[in-house]
């Protein structure tokens, strides 16, 4: 008994700990580009988030000396820790919805905005953003993504470690940073439809007004569907390789100011 006794003050730290990381890296998991989307089935997620943890637990273990003295503390450290890994998650998964809102703005801008149905995400979405999605979930997950988020979850611990909640002005402050930041980028990233959108109104514009008998419609919707076309073909890869270098960025410091 006395064996068994000393044997479960050993393993108790231990478990405890293996189960607030797991609460962490569950919450950042389920909002991680291409791992955590839900097309992917519920037990794949799953899985994706035991792997995680066995891979985050070895390297944050030593972290994890002590249990919680009291068995009422465990229920707000896994809230806290599953607020973290939101946090996480979010900071992440803004810059995939910067992607999507990119697509929107340049179908929208070009006048290619029908709807093309669910793609990698479950929200409807016009041809171009299911494109420039599809591409880049496809360009993060062939650079590395699993090793860069693990290495991510790592470092999350030197800068929050277990249990500690950050203010709730700091968070504030912190999410409308990373929101504000994701707008911009979206705009940034659609920016060549936008000029391209606004130098075709005013050409059209001239045209109409040279020649009012001349149907522009039936010159115009071609001339830009053909336009956009062919500029999405030219600035996609452009586009994709600066937006897998801002998750990069992010990933190096999720829970940093953008």
């Amino acid at each position: 008994m006395e064996q068994l006794t000393a044997l479960l003050d050993f393993s108790t730290p231990a478990f405890t700990g293996i189960v607030l990381v797991l609460m962490r890296i569950g919450a950042v998991a389920a909002l991680l580009p291409g791992f955590g989307e839900q097309s992917i089935p519920m037990r794949i997620r799953i899985l994706v988030t035991l792997s995680f943890t066995a891979i985050v637990w070895p390297a944050v273990s030593p972290l994890f000396t002590q249990a919680p003295t009291t068995l009422a503390e465990m229920p707000m450290l896994m809230i806290i820790e599953a607020m973290i890994g939101l946090m996480i998650g979010i900071s992440i998964r803004l810059l995939v919805m910067a992607l999507q809102l990119a697509g929107s703005i340049a179908a929208q801008s070009t006048s290619i905005a029908q709807i093309a149905g669910a793609g990698a995400t479950p929200d409807p979405m016009p041809a171009v953003g299911n494109l420039l999605v599809m591409a880049g979930l496809a360009l993060v997950l062939v650079s590395g993504l699993h090793v860069k988020a693990a290495m991510a979850m790592i470092e999350s611990y030197s800068i929050l470690p277990q249990g500690m909640l950050p203010a709730g002005s700091d968070v504030a402050t912190w999410g409308t940073a990373h929101v504000a930041s994701a707008f911009s980028l979206a705009l940034g990233m659609a920016a060549p439809f936008v000029v391209m959108s606004f130098a075709y109104n005013i050409g059209l514009g001239a045209i109409n007004r040279a020649m009012p008998s001349l149907m522009v419609a039936f010159i115009g919707a071609p001339a830009i569907t053909a336009g956009a076309i062919f500029l999405l073909a030219l600035t996609a890869p452009i586009i994709l390789t600066f937006w897998n270098a801002r998750i990069d960025e992010v990933l190096q410091n999720p829970l940093g100011m953008p």
